[in-house]
């Protein structure tokens, strides 16, 4: 069975850090590309930062480069996104997500629904 299941969300200050995992089963990382993906209330639904599980190549999107950082452990099969400098702005439900070997970058922007497999997500709040 197939399954994505985010872990690490919760309440952090301005500035503070945040760990995101995202563990999966009955689909093997190294064949596909994973990817963070965000939404908050009244806001579309934005690829945040991908990886391929294969070679392990990302895509980010400029507002976090810097300050997240992708990663992939294909003998765990668990990709995760460290989060630093954290911003009010960047709160919102965040989604792991995964579908069959493509371009990083055109599943950050452009996810096929239709081949893609989501999480169910994890929150992140950033407030004072």
């Amino acid at each position: 069975q197939v399954q994505l299941v985010e872990s690490g969300g919760g309440l952090v200050q301005p500035g503070g850090s945040l760990r995101l995992s995202c563990a999966g089963s009955g689909l093997p990382f190294r064949y596909y590309t994973l990817g963070w993906f965000r939404q908050a209330p009244g806001k579309e639904r934005e690829g945040v930062s991908c990886i391929r599980g294969g070679d392990g190549g990302t895509y980010s999107i400029d507002s976090v480069k810097g300050r997240f950082t992708i990663s992939v452990n294909n003998a765990k099969n668990t990709v995760n996104l460290q989060m630093n400098s954290l911003k009010p702005e960047n709160t919102a439900l965040y989604y792991c997500a995964a579908a069959p070997v493509t371009t990083v970058q055109s599943f950050c922007i452009t996810p096929n629904d239709r081949e893609t497999f989501w999480g169910q997500g994890t929150q992140v709040t950033v407030s004072s």
